[in-house]
C-alpha cells in the first residue's frame, strides 16, 4: 500500500473509530453492531465473517470487547500501525467524556432531568445489545451443539455464577472436542 493511501487509511481508522467510540453508550457489545457496520458494509475493511471472528477473539482475550475488536480490525486493515490508530480512536472519546464527566457529575446527579437522562440512555443501550444478539445468532452455526453451548453457558453465567473465563474456556473446550467429534464421523 503506498505511503499516501496507508496514511489516509491510518486517519480513517482512527476517525471511524472515534466516532464509534464517541457515540456508542452501553461499552463493547453495544459497539459491535456499529464496528460491523462501519468496517464491514461501510468501508469494506473486512468481511462478515470476520466481524465473527472478531466477537469471538475479543471476547476470548482479556480486555474490553471494543477496544479488542478495534485492534483487530485495525490490524487486519493496516497491520501494527492500523491496531495502534483505532485502538486509539476508540479509547481516547470515553477517556476524555469519563474525565469531564467525573467532575461535572458530583455537581447534578441529584437533578431529576439528569437522572431521566441516564434511565433513557439505559434503555438504548439495552437496544443495542439485543441488536447485536440478533445479529450474532443469525450468523452462528444452528443445531443442537450450538443450542446447548448457549444454554449450558448462559445457566452457568446467570444462575451458577460460574468465574466468566471459566464458561470461555469451557465453551472453547466443548466447540474443540465437538468438531473433533464430528470430522471423524465424517471422515468414516
Amino acid at each position: 500500500m503506498p505511503m499516501k493511501n496507508q496514511l489516509k487509511t491510518l486517519w480513517e481508522l482512527f476517525i471511524t473509530f472515534f466516532k464509534i467510540g464517541g457515540f456508542t453508550f452501553g461499552g463493547g457489545y453495544a459497539m459491535i453492531p456499529l464496528i460491523q457496520a462501519e468496517a464491514v458494509d461501510n468501508k469494506k475493511w473486512i468481511t462478515e465473517d470476520d466481524i465473527l471472528e472478531i466477537v469471538a477473539i475479543a471476547e476470548s482475550t482479556p480486555g474490553p470487547v471494543a477496544i479488542n475488536s478495534a485492534t483487530f480490525v485495525g490490524y487486519r486493515t493496516c497491520g501494527v500501525l492500523g491496531a495502534v490508530c483505532a485502538t486509539l480512536g476508540v479509547v481516547l472519546p470515553s477517556f476524555v467524556i469519563i474525565l469531564l464527566i467525573s467532575f461535572v457529575l458530583r455537581e447534578f446527579q441529584q437533578i431529576k432531568a439528569v437522572q431521566y437522562a441516564f434511565n433513557g440512555i439505559r434503555a438504548g443501550v439495552l437496544a443495542l445489545l439485543c441488536k447485536a444478539l440478533w445479529n450474532m445468532y443469525k450468523k452462528s452455526p444452528k443445531g443442537w451443539v450450538g443450542y446447548s453451548v448457549m444454554a449450558g453457558s448462559f445457566i452457568l453465567a446467570a444462575f451458577v455464577k460460574v468465574n466468566i473465563f471459566l464458561v470461555i474456556i469451557g465453551c472453547a473446550v466443548f466447540g474443540l472436542v465437538s468438531s473433533l467429534v464430528m470430522e471423524r464421523r465424517l471422515a468414516k
